[in-house]
């Protein structure tokens, strides 16, 4: 095993086909040697019963009552060993070439009649057909033979052919097996080489897709489409480190300027508390920051350890609105619940609190004042649905496929507005770790409608 994992792929195989051709000629060379015994065999035989004709129209009897042939004149190699024998055991007749040959160890004449058997010899064994005839009116036992010999030189000739032919075949479909798995992993190697040449610098690059419709050109696809993620994941993560970089920048530099103001000069007690106050709020902010990012990280590979019950979504989004009522408060504006029955949804009470306060933090951030946040709650036949609808001046359509993306920030929001650009992101990833859905169903000039939909208890 350890010799096969050795070799290339294109030697295992061309060695794969090889042994296939080796089986596949040696079945056929076997199917070829028998056919040809077989036939030679029965040629053989058929040439015997022409024999028999032959010799029982030229055998006759002599006017004292002998056998004579009158066939003496016909070439050797064309005339059978002849015997004829009495039906009462006596030898009438005998050919030359059954004089001259050894008789054979067996008693010819109890053979049965019409039979032909191959009779062992010193040499080669003789095939014999016995059969009973006439010979002027007088019953006889007239036996042809012929000797096997011709017959095996015939399988022996095809049997060299064979044996000299099959590892020339054999080679030959080696060589060829070793070029078509040549041809045939010829696009595996320029893909290995460009593939090569790929690296976290050069995600852009693709492997060659020279048929997309046969087993290559679809690996080759495939491929493609993971280097495709990966690039979309590497420049995700980019951006991502870019703005983290950005946003945890901020509050580090505002925490070593105020220390490096309250260091400059001697202050009294009260200047300092509120310098220190003041690098606490940022280092609060900084926490906070880190905490979401924490949230979403856990989120997103599946980590987040949630402790399922069954919420009541009226109860939950009437909480959410009583904690920011004071935000709501600040600028004159109503957070009213429409409740339309009573549905719940099995999942973690503070994750999909989490997301139902972001959607209404953003919802009273953007909302100008005096306006009005409604959140509706109802139930479908599968899904209990929380609507979050705002009065703010909607997200523009070029904006609504990032919405969601971590630290972006939609053109027309509001500098006073503040935030990091993660609540929507938090918000997504909470309600999908719940087996639910966030969507924007509706943004216009008058507002924006939020939905969580999670499946019904």
């Amino acid at each position: 095993m350890r010799w096969w994992r050795s070799h290339s792929v294109r030697v295992q195989l061309t060695l794969w086909y090889v042994g296939a051709m080796i089986v596949v000629l040696a079945v056929y060379a076997a199917a070829i040697l028998a056919y040809v015994s077989r036939s030679a065999s029965a040629a053989l035989d058929q040439q015997l019963r022409a024999d028999f004709q032959w010799a029982a129209a030229i055998v006759e009897q002599t006017p004292e009552g002998g056998i004579t042939w009158n066939g003496e004149d016909t070439a050797e190699e064309v005339r059978p060993w002849l015997q004829v024998w009495s039906p009462d055991g006596e030898l009438l007749y005998r050919n030359d070439l059954a004089i001259e040959g050894a008789m054979p160890g067996r008693d010819l004449l109890n053979l049965a009649d019409d039979t032909i058997v191959a009779i062992p010899t010193a040499d080669v064994p003789l095939r014999v057909l016995s059969r009973r005839g006439q010979i002027a009116s007088k019953p006889v036992v007239i036996q042809v033979g012929r000797s096997e010999g011709p017959m095996r030189q015939q399988l022996r000739d095809v049997v060299l052919i064979l044996l000299l032919g099959l590892p020339l075949a054999v080679a030959t479909a080696g060589l060829g097996g070793y070029t078509v798995a040549s041809h045939a992993l010829a696009p595996i190697e320029r893909m290995t080489e460009r593939a090569r040449t790929i690296n976290a610098d050069r995600l852009s690059d693709r492997l060659p897709v020279i048929n997309p419709d046969n087993e290559m050109g679809r690996l080759a696809t495939v491929f493609n489409a993971t280097l495709g993620r990966l690039e979309a994941s590497f420049d995700q993560m980019r951006r991502f480190t870019a703005d983290a970089s950005h946003e945890l920048r901020t509050p580090l530099t505002a925490i070593r300027s105020v220390g490096e103001v309250g260091l400059r000069i001697r202050r009294d007690e009260a200047a300092y508390r509120a310098i220190i106050g003041s690098m606490l709020e940022e280092v609060d902010r900084l926490a906070g920051l880190v905490d979401r990012l924490l949230m979403l990280s856990r989120a997103e590979t599946g980590q987040a350890k949630l402790s399922l019950e069954t919420v009541s979504l009226v109860e939950l989004a009437e909480s959410v609105a009583a904690d920011l009522a004071v935000l709501a408060e600040e600028k004159t504006q109503l957070v009213i619940i429409e409740p339309q029955g009573s549905p719940h949804a099995p999942g973690d009470r503070l994750m999909l609190r989490q997301a139902l306060i972001n959607l209404v933090d953003n919802a009273i951030k953007f909302s100008s004042s005096g306006s009005r946040i409604t959140v509706r709650v109802f139930e479908s036949a599968e899904q209990a649905i929380v609507d979050v609808v705002d009065s703010g001046p909607g997200i523009p359509s070029e904006a609504r496929a990032h919405i969601f993306d971590r630290f972006f920030r939609a053109p027309s929001a509001s500098s006073e507005a503040g935030g990091t650009g993660l609540g929507l992101s938090i918000a997504k990833s909470a309600v999908e770790a719940n087996g639910g859905t966030l969507t924007l169903e509706r943004s216009g000039a008058d507002g924006s409608t939020f939905r969580i939909s999670v499946p019904r208890g």
